[in-house]
Formats: C-alpha cells, sequence, structure tokens
C-alpha cells in the first residue's frame, strides 16, 4: 500500500497529495475526488523483481451531487507459481519430485473513499476506509482495516493538501496454519523456524503538499509541486529524530495543450550507510510520459533513473478513461 498508483504520479516521485483530482486521488489524496466531474476508471500494471513479481491496481470513481463524491479501487502485489518443496524428501530420505507443487503469495488492498466540499470555499475533504487481504498459499493469511483521511484547499491559485495515512492503525491479524507450517518445519531441521508473531501493525503516516499550476502563452504549462513525507518514528529520511522523521519529493510536469506531458521527479531521500561506516544521500529520480486524448490518458514512468537509490528501476504502465466521452 506505500508503493503508490498511477504512472503519471510516480513520474513525479509522488508529490501530488496537493493537486491530485482524478480517480486515482482514493490514493493519493481522497479530497481530491471533489474534482471528478463525471465517471472515470483506471488501470496500472507493473513487474518488479525481474517479472517476478505482478503489481496491478484498479480503481473507479464518479460524483454523487455537486457536494459529494465516492471511489473505490484495488490493488494486488503478487509472487505466482511459487515451488513448494517442503515435501520433496520424504521422511525415509527418498526424493519424489511428484511430491512438488507450487502456490501464489498475494497482498490485496481494498480501498473506499468518500469526498465531500465545505461550505469554506476551495476547500474539500475526503477519507478512506481500506481492508487488507494478505494470502501465503496454504501456509498462513490475514485481515487487515485502517482508515486514511485527507484535505485539500486553493488559494490565489496555489494548491495545499494534507494526507493522513492509517490515522487509526492498520492491523493485520494473521491465521497460520500450523499443520502446513510444520512441513517448513521439517523440511528445514535446526533452522530457526518459530511460528511468526500474529499481529502486523501499519504506523500512521502524514503527506503535506504545496503546488501551482503556470500557464504560457496559453498552450504551454508547468505543474510544480513539493511534499514533505513524514513518519512519526526514525528512519533514514534525511531529517530523522526519536520523535519522527522527514523527506521531501519534488515533481514537475510540462503539457503541451494539455494533450502531451513530460515528467520527472525526485524524492525517497535517505541517508545510506556505506560498507566504510561513512554515510552517503542517495534519492531516487523518475522520469515519464503522458498522452491524452478524447477522454483516453495514456501514462508511463522509469521510476530510479540511473540507479541512484538502493530501488530498483521499474517500468511503470497506466491509463485513465472518462466514461462520459463514449457516451
Amino acid at each position: 500500500m506505500t508503493i503508490g498508483v498511477d504512472a503519471a504520479a510516480l513520474g513525479m516521485a509522488n508529490a501530488v497529495s496537493s493537486h491530485t483530482g482524478d480517480v486515482n486521488s482514493g490514493y493519493w489524496n481522497p479530497a481530491g475526488l471533489m474534482q471528478v466531474k463525471d465517471s472515470q476508471l483506471a488501470l496500472m500494471h507493473a513487474s518488479y523483481f525481474a517479472n517476478i513479481a505482478q503489481y496491478d491496481y484498479a480503481a473507479y470513481a464518479a460524483p454523487i451531487d455537486d457536494d459529494s463524491a465516492w471511489g473505490f479501487s484495488i490493488i494486488r502485489f503478487g509472487v505466482d507459481d511459487i515451488l513448494n518443496t517442503t515435501e520433496l524428501i520424504a521422511s525415509d530420505g527418498t526424493i519424489n519430485y511428484d511430491r512438488v507443487s507450487k502456490f501464489s503469495t498475494a497482498d490485496y488492498g481494498f480501498t473506499f473513499s468518500y469526498a465531500r466540499r465545505l461550505q469554506v470555499p476551495g476547500l474539500h475533504y475526503g477519507v478512506n476506509a481500506k481492508v487488507i487481504r494478505r494470502i501465503i498459499g496454504k501456509f498462513a493469511n490475514s485481515w487487515g482495516f485502517g482508515i486514511d483521511a485527507g484535505i485539500q484547499m486553493e488559494r490565489n491559485h496555489w494548491q495545499f493538501g494534507l494526507m493522513l495515512r492509517d490515522i487509526t492503525t492498520t492491523y493485520n491479524i494473521w491465521n497460520i496454519d500450523e499443520k502446513e507450517y510444520a512441513k517448513v518445519q521439517n523440511a528445514s531441521p535446526g533452522q530457526n523456524q518459530e511460528l511468526p508473531q500474529s499481529t502486523e501493525i501499519t504506523a500512521p503516516k502524514a503527506q503535506l503538499g504545496l503546488s501551482r499550476k503556470f500557464e504560457f502563452h496559453y498552450d504551454y504549462t508547468l505543474l510544480a509541486s513539493a511534499n514533505m513525507n513524514m513518519e512519526f518514528y526514525k528512519t533514514r529520511d534525511i531529517v530523522a529524530t526519536k520523535y519522527g522523521s522527514v523527506a521531501p519529493a519534488l515533481g514537475f510536469e510540462f503539457g503541451y495543450t494539455d494533450l502531451v506531458f513530460l515528467r520527472m521527479g525526485f524524492g525517497n531521500f535517505q541517508n545510506l550507510t556505506q560498507i566504510d561506516n561513512t554515510q552517503k544521500l542517495s534519492f531516487q529520480p523518475n522520469i515519464g510520459l503522458g498522452f491524452k486524448y478524447k477522454g483516453i490518458q495514456i501514462d508511463y514512468a522509469l521510476t530510479d533513473l540511473g540507479n541512484q537509490s538502493a530501488a530498483l528501476y521499474s517500468n511503470i504502465f497506466s491509463v485513465k478513461v472518462d466514461l462520459a466521452a463514449f457516451r
């Protein structure tokens, strides 16, 4: 749930919490759903770790009336066709390849979003209710629940946004099949294969955003955006204390006649300790392209350009469809 969605946003290093205003706002800041004028659909696919893992996303959003809107999204991150060799070697030491099976491990996120306009001009808010489902073959599965909240405000062409993720702290409760887990223990004698904890906790995070769109000669636009990503514990971010950590993110989008877009972004700034104990500042540069025509927008992002951070680069594609264009 922290990877992100929409190639347009990822190309801008996720610095979109203040200006997001389409079907993908359910993820970035649900308050942005108030800018959705008609039904929209979004799809995204990305491959990770040399196509071993697949990341997929689908979302739908629509206005309810002039003062409210709603949305729904599904995220899946999974690895399929994993070989289960826990029964490869029988108790008498013989090897039987017919006992090798396959299983999948997958995480699912279901998000229900609602946004509403406030009486203060230019101010609106949104909330998310998230259901998390995680499955590791027949070995274990879990359910979790969490809530996000966000606000957006526009003043004098400047846009402000605040996104609070997992404000209630998201808990995932695991159910482990001890019979299946015993096969793992028997297949790895002498190794630490104790049952893991049954509760997984996701701590709250906050994203504070600021953006503005500039127009040049009617045909050209520049959208400049910045985020301050905050976590309430010490991390490797460039500002890190025992009370919390802060990392900036910067994004830019150059547009021509609202048809073609070129994007770039810089984020994931972290202090990494090298093998000689020296500190190195790493960051993740991204670039992206977009094309919009008659209600269809196709976007592409290449993340971690030049391999400047510990993350691996990924090619990401997404499509957004304004369903009103087909009526």
